[in-house]
């Protein structure tokens, strides 16, 4: 009698199990999703860092918007030109010329070149520093506070602090993004590799109050633009600023620059 109830037990278990493998298989069939093998190929070619840098919840997401025609087949800053030509191969188009770009910080308030208001002991994040009024110890409130908030985001070792200023590594950065949400002062911004001529300084102030601050802030004097004969600088709110789509390279701004802040 056991070993009878036991075989009855185990067909019943067995006859269970292929019918919820059948009814499986049909509701997969009815149910499934079709997926573009497309989406697929695309998601191959991504790095899988999954950083957001594409402006998508990561790379899943940029692959459909791909395909879908959403986003262009470069739009992966940190895959770069080889993962965007490969791409576009998959996708039947060109990937166009692609520059690497990478983070630059818009300041060059060091220590030695900055004056201080106080002394600050407590978390070294910046962000916490910029709910004190004045946005820190430095004179200058809108420069690189120097406490690493951008250097905890990195996940590729790109970007330290070097003399109370952050600094980042150009081999290493991959343009993800994530130091440039992380700054509460806004100082990062992505530009291209090869950018030769860069402003660094972010103050808004007018001259004086930037030379009683910082030694090495742009005083908004406009020579820079002046000497440019591209109309690749423009003076923005007692600051300049320079257009790396129009800039040639000359290095007439650089030189002329009586603040030195002119890469």
């Amino acid at each position: 009698m056991k070993m009878n109830g036991i075989v009855l037990a185990a067909l019943v278990i067995g006859i269970t199990g292929v019918l919820i493998g059948l009814l499986l298989g049909v509701a997969g069939k009815i149910f499934a999703v079709e997926v573009d093998e497309r989406v697929v190929k695309v998601r191959e070619q991504l790095p899988g860092n999954n950083c957001g840098g594409c402006g998508f919840a990561g790379c899943d997401a940029l692959a459909e918007a791909i395909v879908k025609g959403e986003a262009p087949v470069n739009g992966c800053p940190v895959g770069g030109p080889n993962v965007a030509a490969a791409i576009g191969e998959i996708m039947g188009s060109a990937a166009g010329d692609m520059e690497k770009q990478v983070a630059f910080v818009k300041c060059n308030g060091t220590c030695d070149k900055t004056e201080i208001k106080y002394n600050y002991y407590g978390i070294h994040d910046c962000r916490k520093l910029a709910l004190i009024p004045g946005h820190g110890e430095k004179k200058c409130a809108y420069g690189c506070m120097g406490y690493g908030s951008c250097v905890s985001e990195c996940n590729f070792d790109a970007i330290h602090i070097v003399n109370g200023v952050a600094l980042v590594d150009k081999e290493k950065c991959v343009a993800c993004g994530q130091c440039i949400k992380a700054c509460p002062n806004h100082l990062i911004e992505l530009v291209p590799y090869g950018a030769k001529h860069l402003v660094r300084c972010s103050s808004h102030d007018k001259g004086k109050d930037v030379k009683a601050a910082c030694e090495t802030g742009c005083i908004g004097c406009g020579i820079c633009a002046k000497q440019c004969e591209v109309g690749a600088i423009t003076l923005e709110n007692n600051l300049a600023y320079i257009d790396q789509s129009k800039c040639t390279k000359c290095g007439k701004c650089a030189e002329k620059c009586p603040a030195k802040i002119i890469l």
